[in-house]
């Protein structure tokens, strides 16, 4: 049952992450048909052709590789200034000049008589960023559904007040995880007769609601006398203990311990629904924290190579889809595990993943969608400016001056996810 579990995971994970990039093409696409630029082809996946089918002068299909998908939009390349389209100067000379001219000359393969206006670069820099912006959209827009259908649709787990399990002992959190000796000191709770099912419902008189406001008061009750005051099957009962202090680690700083009152309990906890202001905050805190991980991608990228060659591998280290692919079956088969968890946990996983997928696309660089959206910003000031100081029409921007760039981008981006995928692989990151 665990093993078919685990493949269940791994299925539906990957089915997510094929619809989020086919809808991401789809955001590329559709306004691209609607500002009236040729599209060829639409694609998920790369390498061999597994299906395709053509609806008038586009070819929808599958490829062999489901790691991305592509849009062909005809004429994302200018012509060269002096040269019609689809030639070649006879003049080229070096390799990144003949890398730009048979870029160029493979651009208008499709270009038929009529098209001249139905070319990417023609179309207005406003429409151009539409365009290029509209696959990242799509993936933000995947990833707000998706953390609404998990917090206000599913909820999540809060600690409640009522009482899950009573610790023996106390065990400061360098040692968590070890059995409990002779030397052990015996926890305030047990010694007060706390039971699990016990709801605490006042800490020293003040009355408590929810467990981090309990939790405040225990820490700042040092080695004091605690009264506590518990509802234990609709009765209401008073205990008096003395808290103890233990050293744990910091609420505001996780990096740091500190000592604090301790009384030994753990909370249950509830599903609870949250509201869309929940979910925007959430949003803000992984795009916080995802643009923390793209910045600092090449330097956790050193750690993932050496892991894939015997290092230890971090925990929050960065994953390929085939690591992200496990820890869902991981997710999905781990024991003890409900229902509602396991599709908690997958969608949970597939949000990140889009939010993650967008703000990494949003990189300025060719080939990514940021390179075409800073070309078409760059264009929009440029033209701008000239008409601003009554200066020439400086014409549309050329991308293709920026292939050298994005050929070395793209072979950085095939070398990671090899490197990643192989890590994932022989050392896969492990859900403890």
């Amino acid at each position: 049952m665990t093993a078919l579990l685990y493949v269940l995971g791994v299925v539906v994970f990957i089915i997510g992450v094929a619809v989020s990039i086919a809808l991401h093409e789809v955001g590329h696409m559709y306004p691209a048909k609607k500002f009236g630029v040729k599209v060829t082809q639409y694609f998920v996946g790369f390498g061999k052709t597994v299906w395709s089918v053509r609806r008038g002068e586009t070819e929808y299909g599958l490829k062999a590789i489901p790691l991305g998908g592509f849009v062909k939009l005809v004429g994302m390349l200018p012509p060269a200034k002096d040269a019609l389209p689809g030639t070649v100067r006879p003049s080229n000379t070096g390799m990144f000049t003949q890398m730009i001219s048979d870029a160029r000359n493979a651009e208008y393969e499709f270009v038929e008589p009529g098209d001249r206006d139905r070319l990417f670069y023609r179309k207005a820099w406003w429409k151009k960023l539409i365009i290029m912006s509209g696959g990242p959209i799509v993936n933000i827009v995947i990833a707000i559904f998706l953390f609404g259908a998990l917090f206000i649709g599913i909820g999540v787990n809060e600690p409640t007040t009522t009482i899950r399990s009573v610790s023996d002992c106390a065990i400061a959190d360098a040692e968590a995880g070890r059995t409990c000796t002779s030397t052990d000191p015996v926890t305030p709770a047990s010694a007060a007769g706390l039971e699990p099912g016990d709801t605490i419902e006042s800490f020293n008189g003040v009355k408590v609601n929810e467990w981090d406001d309990l939790t405040a008061l225990i820490r700042d009750n040092g080695t004091q006398q605690a009264t506590i005051v518990i509802n234990r099957d609709g009765q209401t009962i008073t205990k008096t203990t003395n808290t103890s202090v233990l050293a744990r680690t910091s609420l505001t700083d996780p990096t740091q311990v500190e000592d604090v009152g301790f009384l030994g309990v753990s909370p249950t906890a509830e599903r609870q629904r949250q509201s869309p202001l929940y979910v925007g905050q959430i949003m803000g805190e992984y795009t916080k924290s995802t643009i923390g991980v793209i910045v600092h991608l090449p330097q956790r990228m050193v750690a993932v190579t050496k892991a894939a060659f015997g290092g230890e591998r971090e925990a929050d280290g960065p994953m390929s889809v085939v690591g992200a692919s496990r820890v869902a079956g991981e997710m999905v088969s781990e024991d003890g595990t409900t229902w509602v968890d396991r599709a908690s946990s997958i969608l949970g996983l597939l949000a990140a993943l889009n939010l993650f997928l967008a703000l990494f696309n949003f990189i300025p660089l060719l080939p990514l969608d940021g390179g075409h959206i800073a070309g078409a910003l760059w264009e929009a000031v440029r033209r701008g400016w000239s008409r601003l100081r009554g200066l020439p029409d400086p014409g549309y921007v050329d991308v293709a001056r920026m292939l050298p760039v994005a050929y070395g981008v793209g072979s950085l981006l095939i070398l990671m996810s090899v490197i990643l995928i192989y890590a994932d692989l022989v050392n896969p990151v492990k859900l403890t």
